[in-house]
Order: C-alpha cells, then structure tokens, then sequence
C-alpha cells in the first residue's frame, strides 16, 4: 500500500481558511495529514485538532505530523463528535475547520478492506471497524431495500435489477468477497464502449456509503460545524459526488437564513437560522493542472462559507 495520497485543492483550502495568524482549526476528516499540514505552515502560530474514524490513518497522520509537536492534537474520532472533541482539546471555538469527504488512495488500496474491487478482499468497507458490513447488506438485507440503497446513495440506473440478480445468487451461496460482487454486477451492467468506470463502481460506492452511514453523518455534522466556529470564521467542504454536494449547499441555504422547504406553497417549516454566509457562490473545482497530475481529483468541489458576528 502506498501513502503517497495528494490531497485536493490544497491551495484553494487554504486561502479559503488561512484568513489571520494564530488560529485555530480542526480538520474533521484528517486522513494522512495533508492538509492539515498545509494549514500549519501556512499559519506558523497556528494549532491544529484533527479527527479521523478509521485508526490506521490516525496513526500514519500522527507520524507526519510529529514535527509540528504541541501545535497538533489528535483524536480517533468521527466528526458528529466534533463538540466533545473540542471540549476535550480545551477549544471553545474554532476559526476553521475542514471536511474532506473523498477516500484517501491510501484506504482504496487496501487500508479498510472492501473498498475496492481491483484486489480480492472480504466485502467488509468499515472504516471504523463497527457496525454493519457490505457482506451483510449484500446477504441479509430485503432486496427491495438493497434496490433502495442503490438508486439512492449510488444513483445506480439499473438498481433494482441488480438487487434482485444478488438475491438470486445469494440464494444459492453467500456473496462473500470483492470480486464475487464486482462479476455479478457485471453481469448485469455490460460496459459500453467508451464508458470510463467499471460496471460495479456505484454499486461500491454505495454500499460504503450506507456500511459507513456517511450522509447521515454528514447531515449532523454541518450544523454542529457552524454552532462551534468563531464569528468570522470559515467552514470548508470538499465532497466528491452530487449527494454530498447537494446536501452541502442546502445546509449552507438553510444555515445562511433560506428556506429550503419543497415550493409546495405550505408556511416555511424549516426554520432557517441565520449564523453563516456563503462565500462560494459556485464550488471550486481543480485546476485542469491538478486533474492532470492527480486524476483522482477530477470530481473534487470545495464549498465554504463563514460564521457571522453573533
């Protein structure tokens, strides 16, 4: 395995967060470290609290970022404990904080086995080692649910025929590894010509999503992001498909005093709180540069938005 995993829109996440010296920020999905280590050289009197789930790129983070000593703390967290972890570290406030929602290349070559097709593993995708695994999905779960998880998290087209060919199959032996669900999932999507993603790539992803809870998560964590930000300070996503995106820019509607209620012409009954302000009318996206040099980049978009005075 490698941990030669560039981080994305570095440049972009700091000059969106970096506004004074001296501040404090969390990255809430801190991965290997890269971009928490551009944050503290960027603010050499900075301090820096990250949080990560998955235990073995704690570790890896920990050791790149031993040279900054007590600047950094750590915590082997999620970041829906982003409160409790702030509170532990001593921070009433934070005048930045980062959620980079991509899988590091690192855990995609086998860091949390799974993930990937390209090697033959358990179908497991926990990242923190807890709860519910792909195999048990893929085996236990209603066929119109699998269906469900599918088209919903992975937008699969074919999500239903796909459900339903895994319970024909799982009716005779359990689906057990990578491979095995890659191959079924093939044979029921045939590529076409020209088509860049291998037939079983929504299908992974979402079963990571669901294994994982990622949107759930991620629903709770953006407003407990705004509640702990200093006034002035600045919240920055990057996500890296079009659920995260959209969940993204609602909560940054409704955090910004928008109502995002469906116009079905009923009184507004989301309550929409006025604590930020958009700073990215659009999302920032790589530069063709850095989509050349780190292909994994291409689907990267970076929202930001900042904490208004109190």
């Amino acid at each position: 395995m490698s941990k030669n995993h560039e981080p994305v829109l570095t440049g972009e996440v700091v000059a969106h967060l970096i506004l004074k010296q001296g501040g404090r920020y969390v990255d809430a999905t801190l991965g290997l470290g890269g971009h928490s280590r551009a944050l503290l050289d960027a603010d050499p009197r900075g301090s820096l609290l990250g949080l990560d789930r998955h235990a073995a790129s704690m570790e890896a983070a920990r050791a790149a970022l031993r040279p900054y000593g007590c600047r950094v703390t750590l915590q082997n967290l999620n970041f829906t404990d982003l409160s409790e972890a702030m509170a532990a570290a001593g921070w009433t406030a934070a005048d930045g904080i980062l959620a980079d929602l991509g899988i590091s290349r690192w855990q995609l070559e086998g860091a949390v086995p799974g993930l990937s097709f390209q090697r033959d593993e358990p179908l497991d995708m926990r990242l923190d080692g807890t709860g519910v695994t792909a195999a048990e999905i893929v085996n236990d779960w209603p066929v119109r649910e699998l269906a469900r998880v599918l088209k919903e998290y992975g937008e699969e087209p074919l999500a239903l025929r796909i459900a339903r060919r895994i319970g024909e199959v799982r009716g005779q032996a359990p689906i057990r590894t990578t491979h095995e669900l890659a191959d079924l999932v093939a044979s029921v999507k045939h590529p076409r010509r020209g088509d860049s993603l291998h037939p079983a790539t929504l299908t992974f992803m979402a079963l990571r999503i669901a294994v994982n809870s990622e949107l759930d998560r991620l629903e709770r964590f953006l407003p407990l992001a705004a509640e702990v930000l200093a006034p002035g300070g600045r919240l920055a996503v990057i996500s890296f498909h079009s659920l995260e995106d959209r969940m993204v820019k609602r909560a940054f509607q409704h955090l910004s005093g928008h109502c995002i209620c469906p116009p079905d012409g009923l009184p507004c009954r989301c309550a929409p709180r006025h604590q930020l302000k958009v700073v990215t009318r659009k999302p920032v996206t790589p530069s063709e540069a850095e989509q050349r040099r780190n292909p994994l980049s291409r689907s990267a978009k970076l929202r930001a938005a900042e904490k208004l005075p109190a």
